[in-house]
């Protein structure tokens, strides 16, 4: 016998459970007229991950409680197996020890997965592992219960569990797999990053094969913040085949027909930078229209970070979305000019002209006698911050920042001044890694989306005559290396030299980052599509005096 099961990666809000409600029926009715047994949603489809403290609020969870009982009524002639969240009478020795919430006094919070079948919950499954690293925070407001069952439906035996639970060896899939299991059904909220679709197909399939199950992964499609979830939901049989897949970074139902054995499907091959490209437009586009915003400011330089940056606005939201600010001063060369104009040229996008060379002359008549080297060199991008945030106030539109990964890492940028915006899209690429999605978008078009003349040129702040940035900072091709051996790897001072770095390098570069974490901490949130990201996964403290 088989099972048609519409498996739909939900692109919900944070909060907007009533929007929610309606997405998750609608697609219910889609179900039903695709014919489908079964549409699963994945993890906290209904609330959106992560709500955060919104589930320390009483009436956030009554809500909630009121949109599932108008979901369940929705099922007339079908099963929905759905994520979202249960609060339950009582205390016992799991609780959350960490949950300091009046409201969680006499009751506890579960992360929960809901069977629901012609209108009647038969079923729910609470989520055991609750994950705290990285960016996950889910002891901070679940209770772990651990309930191992499985459920007749449609003459199979299918086993539920919500995301982390599949990552651990112990966990519950094994033992649903003791109790007959002949599929597992994993509801996730698994955020993107380079190097994720191998480590889950790696995972599933090994889970499939090791416990002689078929398993089903539905993930969450959309962005949160800085955090990206990319679908890409898949299925194995119990020989460790491929036999569903569905789009990456794409919401939406597709169908797979279950029987036990498939016919088996090519496994996708990663794409690192497309689907980088992929994940930071889904960041741009989500960010700006879930926050009820339609346009962006850019101030473009002519150079290479606010050329892509402009270019990625344009894919997610339209070029009549994306307006470029080109802001001279009397050191800006005419190259950048050319660069700038012909980078909105290239895109189709409006760009404005505003000299910043007046402004500069009133602050030093203003001001005491300090206006000159780094003063003024600061100066000209806070001045800048400054006009991008007008602009912005009077159409009622957000400005996004095209700081990138090397600068933040090391604090070359300006507080206030190019770090303004509301969203840093790449704040997450290592420069030479800004140059390689410049490419690839150029190579996609067929044409010079980026001029190559801005990719070509030299990168410079211009914030001096004929400044260039390896004159304040090593090469990016050594650079860049360098942060991942400290970023991404958490490699010691020893263990990087070992490497072939010079020693007088790896300390100025260390330096660099320890007295920079004032600076990280006040940038507008960046999209997350590494390992290890600045932003909410990652906390240090400010003032710190540890050296390792």
């Amino acid at each position: 016998m088989t099972i048609k099961i519409g498996v739909v990666q939900l692109n919900p809000s944070v909060g907007a459970i009533s929007a929610n409600r309606d997405e998750i029926i609608r697609y219910i009715d889609e179900g039903r007229r695709r014919h489908c047994d079964l549409v699963v949603f994945p993890e906290l489809a209904l609330v959106g991950y992560s709500p955060l403290d919104l589930l320390w609020q009483r009436e956030f969870i009554q809500t909630a409680e009121a949109a599932l009982e108008e979901i369940v009524r929705s099922s007339t002639d079908i099963s929905v197996i759905l994520g979202t969240i249960e609060q339950r009478p009582g205390s016992s020795s799991t609780a959350n020890v960490y949950d300091l919430s009046s409201m969680h006094h006499d009751t506890r919070l579960y992360n929960t997965a809901f069977l629901i079948s012609d209108c009647v919950v038969i079923g729910k499954v609470y989520k055991i592992y609750l994950p705290s690293f990285d960016v996950f925070a889910e002891e901070r407001y679940f209770t772990s219960q651990e309930r191992i069952q499985i459920f007749d439906l449609y003459g199979k035996k299918i086993g539920i569990n919500i995301c982390e639970d599949l990552w651990h060896d112990e966990g519950p899939t094994g033992r649903q797999a003791d109790l007959g299991a002949d599929l597992v059904i994993n509801l996730s909220a698994s955020p993107f990053y380079r190097g994720k679709t191998t480590i889950r197909h790696t995972l599933g399939r090994r889970r499939a094969l090791e416990n002689g199950i078929s398993l089903l992964y539905v993930n969450l499609c959309g962005a949160q913040d800085e955090i990206i979830y990319d679908g890409g939901s898949f299925a194995y049989d119990s020989n460790g085949r491929l036999i569903f897949q569905s789009p990456y970074f794409t919401e939406g139902l597709t169908e797979f027909v279950y029987s036990g054995q498939g016919a088996p499907i090519t496994e996708p091959k990663e794409e690192p930078m497309e689907h980088v490209y992929q994940a930071i437009v889904l960041g741009i586009r989500d960010y700006v229209q879930k926050n009820n915003f339609t346009d962006v400011f850019i101030g473009l330089s002519g150079g290479i970070d606010s050329a892509l940056t402009s270019a990625l606005a344009v894919e997610a939201l339209g070029a009549k979305q994306v307006t470029a600010v080109f802001m001279p001063s009397d050191i800006t060369a005419e190259e950048s000019r050319i660069c700038a104009y012909e980078t909105a040229q290239r895109l189709e996008i409006e760009i404005l002209e505003i000299s910043i060379a007046e402004l500069m002359e009133r602050y030093r008549l203003s001001l005491p006698p300090i206006v000159e080297g780094i003063v003024a060199e600061n100066l000209q991008p806070r001045i800048r911050g400054n006009i991008l945030m007008a602009l912005a106030n009077s159409r009622d539109s957000l400005v996004l920042a095209p700081a990138n990964k090397s600068e933040i890492a090391v604090g070359y940028n300006t507080l206030y001044g190019d770090t303004v915006g509301a969203l840093a899209p790449i704040a997450d690429l290592y420069k030479t890694e800004i140059y390689q999605l410049a490419a690839l978008i150029n190579q996609q078009a067929g044409k010079q989306v980026i001029p190559q003349r801005v990719i070509d040129r030299a990168p410079s702040a211009e914030l001096r005559p004929n400044q260039l940035d390896e004159e304040d900072l090593p090469p990016y091709s050594i650079l860049d290396p360098l942060l991942k051996a400290i970023i991404e790897q958490a490699l010691t001072r020893e263990q990087i030299i070992a490497r072939g770095f010079s020693p007088l390098v790896v300390d100025r570069v260390l330096s660099a980052y320890r007295r920079s974490e004032y600076k990280r901490r006040q940038l507008p949130p960046g999209i997350k599509v590494s390992s290890r990201a600045f932003g909410t996964g990652r906390k240090m403290p400010i003032t710190c005096s540890y050296i390792d």
